[in-house]
């Protein structure tokens, strides 16, 4: 991290803190936050986590969760945090433009320090302090880093550790993906402090509801899941009109495109859905196949080697023929090595 000693300076006396993260926030983005904010509000700081719109209800169990702010809720109030805080923490996003509106409240404030805490690729060169790792499991796992870079160890107790221990498992699948032994460690470590990893696992992955169990039953349907066999890829796509059948609520779809590649020979999935004024796609992928290239280069979105974003403004169904044109073009990536797992009878092309 950069200039270290000067951001110890500054913390050094307590400070009105703001604490952001992104858009639809995740497990991780929450869990940073909420970690973050119990730390610094450990060593005497005035600290406020504030999101753009609203986060998913499988979290609400996490001790603060219901003192976060939300823009979409209450923007003038928002406003008035950015603006009045001394030091702006920036979590688990490379880019003001990933916060919506408080990006610009964040920019207008030329005199307040910020610090960027973010394991996506590329950030963007706004902030005075950043810890920026691609190869870090979660934006959580850079929080515990960060304490440790402070000198604070000590200061870690079973209430920053469950919050950090929340963003990692949601951020790697429980352990399935972006691991390393590095991070292996920095779990043991959450747990010896008291963390009750069972019990959040039972949490974070076993609190379906029963509409939420139905619609997964519908999005694995024939009639919404199509596999593409010669390209090792599948899509689920919903409709305006499946998010009114089911009363889709946000959360509701959550780990949903994991389930595509739970087939063998799937490298590629892509849950496709029609959002009032666009086309959201979650892009997910195994190996060493990356779906933020694609998500950038034809999606205007971003994220990560093996989970990304991306938005389009045309209809539903000219995304998914435009999604479906772009295939061909990775067809011998999506195939290398699986070859012997695909289908009989797949056509070849």
């Amino acid at each position: 991290m950069n200039n270290i000693d000067s951001l110890k300076d500054l913390l050094a006396q307590p400070k009105r803190v703001a604490i952001l993260s992104h858009r639809n926030p995740d497990g991780d983005a929450i869990g940073s936050s909420l970690g973050l904010q119990k730390y610094l509000d450990k060593i005497g700081h005035d600290t406020t986590v504030l999101f753009p719109s609203e986060f998913p209800d499988f979290v609400e169990w996490m001790e603060g969760s219901s003192e976060i702010v939300i823009y979409d809720n209450e923007p003038e109030r928002s406003e008035e945090i950015v603006n009045n805080s001394e030091l702006i923490f920036c979590l688990d996003f490379n880019g003001l433009s990933r916060i919506d509106d408080l990006g610009k409240f964040v920019e207008a404030q030329k005199e307040t320090p910020k610090v960027l805490i973010d394991h996506h690729i590329n950030p963007e060169d706004f902030a005075d302090y950043t810890l920026s790792d691609t190869s870090a499991s979660s934006t959580c796992e850079l929080v515990y880093d960060f304490i440790q870079l402070m000198g604070d160890r000590e200061k870690l107790d079973v209430n920053i550790a469950t919050a950090l221990f929340v963003g990692i498992l949601t951020d790697t699948g429980s352990f399935k993906y972006s691991t390393s032994a590095k991070l292996y460690k920095t779990a043991a470590n959450l747990v010896e402090l008291g963390v009750d990893d069972y019990g959040i696992q039972d949490r974070l992955f076993n609190s379906m509801t029963e509409k939420q169990l139905r619609l997964l039953s519908y999005c694995l349907s024939s009639r919404v899941m199509k596999v593409f066999d010669e390209y090792c890829t599948g899509i689920i796509v919903l409709s305006q009109h499946d998010y009114k059948r089911f009363d889709i609520q946000r959360g509701d779809t959550e780990g949903v495109v994991n389930y595509i590649l739970k087939m063998k020979h799937i490298r590629f999935a892509a849950l496709i859905t029609e959002q009032p004024n666009i086309v959201k796609l979650s892009l997910r992928s195994t190996g060493d196949f990356s779906v933020q290239e694609i998500a950038k280069k034809y999606f205007k979105g971003g994220g990560h080697k093996n989970a990304s974003g991306g938005i389009s403004y045309q209809t539903l169904w000219g995304t998914v023929e435009k999604f479906k044109k772009i295939l061909p073009k990775y067809r011998e990536q999506l195939r290398a090595g699986l070859e012997h797992l695909i289908p009989e009878g797949t056509a070849q092309k």
